[in-house]
């Protein structure tokens, strides 16, 4: 046993140093001249190596690894650690205000981190999308739990409390500790649980979410409470206000304040990492704004991150540069400094073991019975409401943070912060066995089994993840064109587009007296309000209203190369051109290379012909597109699909068989319903008309057996009175500009307009490669 127990102390020796001495650590204790950076760097080493090991195991198990930092913490602090080896965890973790200054002010920035990211990850639309059950559900898992914790509160015993004179402030901490759920880490255990994309967890996920905004108001406003030293009516009235207005004009002009700052950065700053530093400027000016008015800066940090998290071009590396600065450092400094400020020998005194076992149950049933009792009202079934219950009784981050705040102002105890953040660990560890079992209860219904695939589809996307639209135009048809066909892309999917006009030198150029720029942006904006009415029909809600985010800029012509290149760099997914002259027979012209080549990513170049030169540009798009089965040929159709649900029009989807399918009889589709025997065509055009039914577009598919593709194509776009071809191509190597024979031949025949959609013609294009 004393062997076992002198192996312990050597670890806690060694792995708190991370092999430095504990003698140093010992000798910059013992030192007077202020904090040591050297015992700085040893905690920071340390938190981070225990938090990750623990991490890693907790996930391993099924758990969060935000379970596995707070348990590191309470192993280096006074629980295990001190218990072990008190000199070396003195020695590690001083009790100098100086020193513990030092990691606070970590541990204070990752609060606010931690928010920011919080609020990115939230999603608002699952809350529109099942609003009325998920405030219900929030409201009613929120209003019990509160009670039973302010009861408790009041009924504390005075040798309990900080400072009995300010019960009521310690009753609303207590009555918010135990009503929040956090939405970090349910939303967390449900997407690893496997259960983010069933409904019952996007309810779980949307209640949290509401959740959470509620409960930092009541935490901003208890904080305000705090600051006076009780009820003050005038201050009270300052934070419930400010908060409102703070919310109100956050959610409407800073969204598009935050979105335009994000932009700038991004495309005007050529140094590392400028839109990560925008943010982080962002996020602490809307602290220090909810500061301003009285309420906690934890607020404007999370408030920040939800606007952050909508910008449309917040790209998935940004994302993913910002989150991994905070969860490898910030994360597990301040759920590490949040165990070691939890003493659990503190447990041993009957009465504070007690009232951490009260709490427990007091926040499990009273989350769980008002979440229950929330769903039915929301009118879920009793088992989806039992499910629900299970994932909303998850606290962890949001309890902790809550809890530390209360500690640092001296509204908790020492005992009382030990037993929120032993409640905290305990219902958040028992959440996903809870919800395992619930949701295996749960069989997949119609309505719910048509919205995942609907979401598969989307997921393996080319449309749906463009982020940003560039257009290279100028005042011909061909541009007039194509700035429609860009609107109508704009608005339907509410993509910010930047458009290029270069002043027409040579072709036709359109008659009447406004000008050539004038005449870009009317059919951009135009086009986009369509797009934007069509969203609007499918039930999608934007922020902008109808009116996609648009840019006009005008440039010279001989400027195309350098105009493109430049834009290029600032994360554009698609590029549309649309200029004259577009070809020279079954070739592209030579500033149509020009331009595709220099924007170094797909490209989709029009081409106005037919109707489309006769200023019949309004109407519902009737558009054809050749499918065959692969990967470019699908995003092809993708974006014919997107076209006609902007203009309301329709779309049919032609594949011409191969020779082995010589004799095979011709085959219609309409909406899904298919009339001939499965096939790789079969499959193809099943494909494309599921893609149509998840947007509302009536898509026919068409199998052609007779003739050259090329001229079947032809035959059935003029038979059909198709007014727009669309089709995907991919490039060959070589010199010029070249698509294949097929796509050569259309674009010097095709009577119709056509749209070439390249995936990258940029580097199969270029001269030598």
């Amino acid at each position: 046993m004393k062997a076992s127990k002198h192996v312990v102390r050597t670890l806690f020796a060694v792995l708190p140093g991370w092999c430095l001495p504990t003698s140093l650590f010992a000798a910059q204790a013992g030192a007077s001249h202020g904090p040591s950076v050297a015992i700085f760097l040893g905690q920071i080493i340390a938190l981070i190596v225990c938090a990750r090991l623990l991490g890693e195991l907790m996930q391993r198990i099924g758990q969060s690894a935000v379970m596995g930092q707070l348990i590191a913490g309470m192993l280096l602090g006074p629980s295990v650690f001190g218990a072990l080896s008190p000199r070396l965890q003195h020695s590690l973790f001083p009790d100098a205000p100086d020193q513990k200054a030092m990691l606070s002010a970590v541990s204070e920035l990752g609060i606010l981190l931690l928010l920011l990211l919080t609020g990115m990850e939230t999603d608002l639309s699952v809350i529109r999308r099942s609003r009325r059950t998920a405030f219900s559900v929030s409201i009613a898992g929120i209003v019990i739990p509160f009670i039973c914790g302010l009861t408790v509160g009041e009924l504390l015993p005075a040798t309990m409390l900080p400072d009995p004179n300010k019960r009521f402030i310690t009753a609303l901490f207590l009555g918010t500790a135990l009503s929040i759920s956090s939405v970090k880490i349910v939303a967390l255990l449900v997407r690893e649980l496997g259960f983010l994309r069933r409904t019952v967890g996007q309810v779980i996920v949307a209640s949290a979410i509401i959740d959470d905004t509620i409960g930092w108001i009541i935490m901003s406003v208890t904080f305000g409470l705090a600051l006076h030293g009780g009820i003050d009516v005038a201050s009270v009235t300052r934070s419930v206000v400010g908060t409102a207005l703070f919310l109100v004009l956050s959610f409407t002009i800073g969204r598009h304040v935050i979105f335009q700052l994000i932009r700038w950065a991004n495309d005007h700053l050529v140094s590392e990492l400028p839109v990560i530093t925008m943010i982080l400027v962002v996020t602490g000016a809307m602290a220090l704004v909810t500061n301003a008015i009285g309420v906690h800066t934890v607020l404007g940090a999370f408030v920040a991150g939800i606007l952050v998290g909508q910008s449309p071009i917040l790209t998935r590396h940004i994302e993913g540069q910002l989150r991994g600065l905070i969860v490898a450092l910030f994360m597990p400094v301040f759920f590490g400094m949040a165990g070691l400020s939890a003493n659990l020998r503190a447990l041993t005194e009957p009465d504070l073991l007690l009232l951490t076992i009260g709490m427990i149950v007091i926040a499990s049933v009273g989350k769980f019975s008002g979440a229950v009792l929330g769903g039915r009202i929301g009118g879920l079934t009793f088992a989806e409401s039992l499910a629900v219950g299970c994932g909303m009784n998850a606290r962890g981050s949001t309890e902790v943070i809550i809890a530390s705040i209360g500690l640092s102002m001296g509204a908790l105890s020492q005992n009382l912060f030990t037993a929120i953040v032993t409640m905290a660990i305990v219902t958040t560890m028992a959440m996903p066995p809870m919800l395992r079992w619930a949701v295996g209860r749960l069989p997949l219904s119609p309505e719910e089994n048509d919205r995942l695939e609907r979401e598969d589809l989307e997921a393996r996307g080319f449309v749906s993840n463009l982020e940003r639209l560039l257009v290279a135009v100028d005042s011909s048809y061909s541009g007039q064109l194509a700035s429609r066909l860009v609107g109508l892309l704009a608005g339907v999917r509410q993509i910010p587009t930047t458009a290029l006009h270069f002043d027409y030198a040579t072709g036709a150029a359109l008659p009447g007296a406004e000008s050539q720029a004038e005449r870009t942006a009317t059919a951009l904006s135009l086009a986009a309000e369509s797009g934007g009415e069509a969203a609007d029909a499918r039930g999608e809600v934007h922020s902008a209203g109808h009116n996609a985010d648009i840019t006009m800029r005008v440039e010279e012509p001989d400027s195309t190369e350098t105009a493109i290149v430049e834009e290029a760099r600032k994360g554009f997914g698609l590029l549309f051109i649309g200029r004259e002259p577009a070809s020279e027979g079954n070739r592209f012209h030579e500033q149509i290379t020009r331009s595709a080549t220099s924007f170094g990513g797909p490209v989709a170049i029009t081409i106005a012909r037919g109707e489309h030169r006769n200023g019949n540009d309004r109407g519902p798009l009737n558009i054809l597109v050749p499918v065959t089965g692969t990967p470019i040929s699908r995003q092809g159709a993708e974006l014919a699909i997107a076209l006609a649900e902007a203009s309301h029009g329709r779309v049919t989807a032609l594949h011409v068989a191969g020779p082995s399918s010589q004799g095979r009889p011709q085959w219609r589709t309409r909406l899904g319903v298919a009339l001939a025997p499965d096939s790789s065509a079969d499959a193809a055009i099943r494909d494309i008309v599921e893609l149509g039914k998840a947007y509302g577009v009536e898509v026919m598919g068409q199998v052609r057996n007779r003739g050259t593709a090329e001229n079947t194509i032809l035959r059935e776009a003029q038979a059909g009175g198709y007014d727009l071809l669309v089709m995907g191509v991919s490039p060959r190597p070589g010199d010029q500009l070249f698509f294949g024979e097929v796509p050569a031949d259309l674009l010097q025949r095709a009577r119709c307009s056509v749209v070439f959609l390249a995936r990258e013609p940029a580097t199969a294009a270029r001269p030598g490669a």
